[in-house]
């Protein structure tokens, strides 16, 4: 296909059989594109294409991926925000022309495939070794081994009692990660043990809202050592999802059999006092910074007090 296409957060370069996206490193891209910097999509990822009009007389350019075919959409199970989505190239009005070429050689080669979820990751993850700051302590990742080390500011007792976890990539079936730009955002790993309890133990419970049916029913995340929760600057979304993002494509590697990635429901067992009270404190720092409204504080700090 040759040449490229430069929209505002990034260009696109195309190859005979791939697109090669390197985005900006200015102040105004999402730092979630600085994070990736670049992320080369094989035609062949890819199961549509499509041009729309954009805010302020841009026009957008999506290329949309097989479902299956990219780790670090697998890991955001649906959660990415408009403005964080890296296969949307929004470009200027002037280039709109331009654009309507590419999107029209873009479908020229999707294959026969498109409309089929992957049957592997396609798109290459970000590299380990990675880590990132949770609210509850400090997760790393070197390619074989995560590693949960545990604030003593912030982890509930049942952490502490646990101590600084390491999981080995090979006993793990896949992650959870619930976005920290909605309330009470979390990475948590299933080991594959507690994978097969759930396809052992009957019909699993309600999912979470667009998570599918692979929901299981744990501990809270703030309490089970298998997770790191988040909060206000704690975790955000472009250190915590490529972090999950490359530990998925990992697990897939090294197994064969389904790998968990969605959010779930989680039970409602009984808590400590102490962890309720810090829960409500972190709470209402989220109500003094405005991401919590009075409503949801109110209703969220009664859901707390009642498990008491």
């Amino acid at each position: 296909m040759g040449d490229a296409l430069a929209g505002i957060h990034a260009t696109w370069e195309f190859d005979t059989d791939s697109v090669l996206i390197r985005f900006e490193r200015g102040i105004r891209t999402p730092r979630l594109f600085q994070s990736l910097r670049e992320r080369r999509v094989p035609y062949a990822a890819l199961s549509s294409v499509t041009l729309t009009p954009g805010k302020r007389g841009t026009v957008v350019l999506h290329a949309v991926p097989r479902p299956g075919a990219d780790p670090l959409l697998e890991a955001a199970a649906g959660q990415l925000s408009e403005g964080n989505d890296p296969y949307r190239l929004v470009l200027p009005p002037e280039s709109e022309t331009l654009a309507e070429y590419y999107a029209d050689e873009l479908r020229a080669v999707l294959g026969s495939e498109a409309s089929l979820p992957a049957e592997r990751f396609m798109v290459t993850a970000p590299e380990a070794p990675m880590h990132f700051k949770a609210y509850d302590g400090r997760a790393g990742f070197d390619g074989a081994l995560v590693s949960f080390r545990w604030f003593w500011t912030g982890a509930s007792s049942a952490k502490w009692k646990a101590g600084d976890q390491t999981f080995p990539v090979a006993d793990l079936a896949g992650i959870e990660w619930r976005s920290p730009e909605a309330f009470e955002g979390y990475l948590r790993l299933v080991p594959r043990g507690a994978a097969a309890d759930a396809e052992a133990g009957g019909p699993e419970p309600d999912p979470a809202p667009g998570a599918g049916k692979t929901g299981v029913a744990r501990v809270q995340p703030d309490q089970d050592p298998a997770a790191v929760v988040f909060g206000l600057g704690y975790g955000p979304v472009h250190e915590s999802l490529p972090f999950a993002a490359a530990v998925l494509e990992s697990v897939r590697r090294t197994q064969s059999v389904p790998v968990m990635t969605a959010p779930v429901r989680v039970g409602g067992a009984r808590r400590d006092p102490a962890d309720i009270a810090e829960r409500i404190r972190h709470l209402g720092d989220l109500h003094q910074a405005g991401l919590v409204t009075d409503a949801e504080y109110s209703a969220k700090k009664a859901e707390l007090l009642a498990e008491l």
